[in-house]
């Protein structure tokens, strides 16, 4: 048994569960593992400067890509909705296995990690929102594109081509289905469960986030029980990737 546990869930990336999953840092692990949750249509990748922040601090990360997209494509047939989905995550997690984690979810992930974390308290030990979306105060699809777009130039280049490499694998039906999902779960689920969390939980916004406004992301903080907001200037939506430095500071100092 000693040296089952010993070995590690995956090398550098390797299938659990059916995911294709990356792993950044030591194993076996010294603490709690962060598990990072990307958001909709895309991959794990974008978590990379993150991830490598926060294993040279010596944690162990592990990012897996959902049921459906990009490098775990094929693990589905159909795109499941966010429940689906969190009960994939919660199937992952028990065969890596790391036991109670730190969850830490960009955008859309945000709303898996609170439907996992919401009926399985036991396993969650911390919580991270990074720009925690769909905004359910504006679900109209028109106006999320338009959010969209104007969050694109805020973000770096390199961003943008790893963003549209995914979506091009993802593919245009499986992210417009998992979009239904997101806005079905934002417009009631999402804030019930998000009052059911018992784990303390940091919602981080990038000041310049359009996708994920002040009053929204505050909204969220206080329907948790146990939430705080922090913000980063001169970031975006995607925060931990253009401030990865930063972002591993305040999720580090979270956790201690």
């Amino acid at each position: 048994m000693a040296e089952r546990a010993a070995r590690p869930a995956v090398r550098h990336g390797g299938r659990v569960a059916g995911l294709y999953t990356r792993r950044f840092g030591p194993w076996p692990p010294d603490g709690a593992v962060v598990v990072m949750v990307h958001g909709l249509g895309l991959s794990g990748r974008y978590f990379t400067p993150l991830a490598r922040s926060l294993a040279a601090a010596g944690r162990t990360v592990l990012v897996p890509d959902l049921p459906g997209n990009v490098r775990s494509r094929r693990a589905v047939r159909r795109v499941p909705g966010i429940d689906g989905t969190a009960e994939a995550l919660l199937r992952w997690q028990s065969a890596a296995p790391i036991g109670p984690c730190v969850l830490v979810a960009n955008s859309v992930g945000c709303q898996v990690t609170a439907a996992l974390a919401a009926d399985n308290p036991h396993l969650v030990e911390r919580m991270v929102f990074i720009g925690p979306a769909l905004d359910a105060t504006q679900l109209s699809p028109a106006r999320q594109l338009l959010r969209l777009l104007a969050d694109a130039p805020e973000e770096p280049p390199s961003l943008l081509a790893v963003a549209a490499a995914d979506y091009l694998i993802t593919g245009a039906v499986r992210f417009l289905a998992e979009f239904h999902h997101a806005r079905q779960d934002a417009s009631g689920p999402f804030a019930a469960r998000l009052r059911r969390i018992e784990a303390p939980t940091l919602v981080l916004r990038g000041a310049n986030d359009r996708l994920a406004p002040q009053a929204w992301t505050e909204r969220v903080a206080a329907d948790l029980p146990r939430g705080r907001l922090a913000v980063v200037p001169g970031a975006a939506h995607a925060v931990h990737f253009s401030r990865p430095g930063v972002t591993a500071r305040r999720i580090l100092e979270f956790m201690r």
